[in-house]
């Protein structure tokens, strides 16, 4: 019975941070820089992809490219661009809140996006290629290996 009662006792003692599971509101694991750069970037980027949807779905002749191999109608890219940009927005503000979800869907988003943005490069290169380029930054800060730093726990 003293075993039990030592092993109770014990479990007691360890803080409930560390009993915890990862990832989620109340996480005690502190957000990474790189992690917190990422969400913010998406959580920017999501908007400005939702803004130029928008700007496609309304008026079909702002963009044009001929000849193209991935020639869709603009209102389609319209679409496309907006349901990436939520994408974008819910992922970011999962990895901002350190949601155990956030890092894997962001990382999904930016890739989705960096794809998007790949194919929507003759219709506005001087906006998609900076844009992938924010989105191989994304992929990046949140597919990095990370060294956990908790003491041996």
């Amino acid at each position: 019975m003293t075993v039990l009662y030592r092993k109770v006792a014990a479990m007691a003692a360890v803080p409930s941070e560390t009993r915890r599971g990862h990832g989620g509101p109340g996480n005690s694991e502190r957000l990474s820089g790189a992690s917190l750069f990422a969400g913010a970037v998406m959580m920017l980027s999501g908007p400005l992809s939702i803004l130029m949807g928008a700007s496609g779905i309304a008026g079909d002749n702002l963009f044009a490219a001929s000849r193209y191999a991935y020639r869709f109608d603009l209102t389609a890219w319209g679409w496309i661009h907006i349901v990436v940009g939520l994408a974008l927005v819910i992922a970011g503000m999962g990895v901002v809140t350190n949601q155990s979800w956030g890092r894997g869907a962001g990382a999904a988003a930016a890739g989705i996006s960096l794809i998007t943005q790949f194919m929507f490069v003759p219709y506005y290169p001087l906006w998609a290629i900076p844009v992938m380029t924010l989105d191989l930054l994304i992929i990046f800060a949140l597919t990095r290996f990370h060294v956990g730093t908790n003491g041996g726990r």
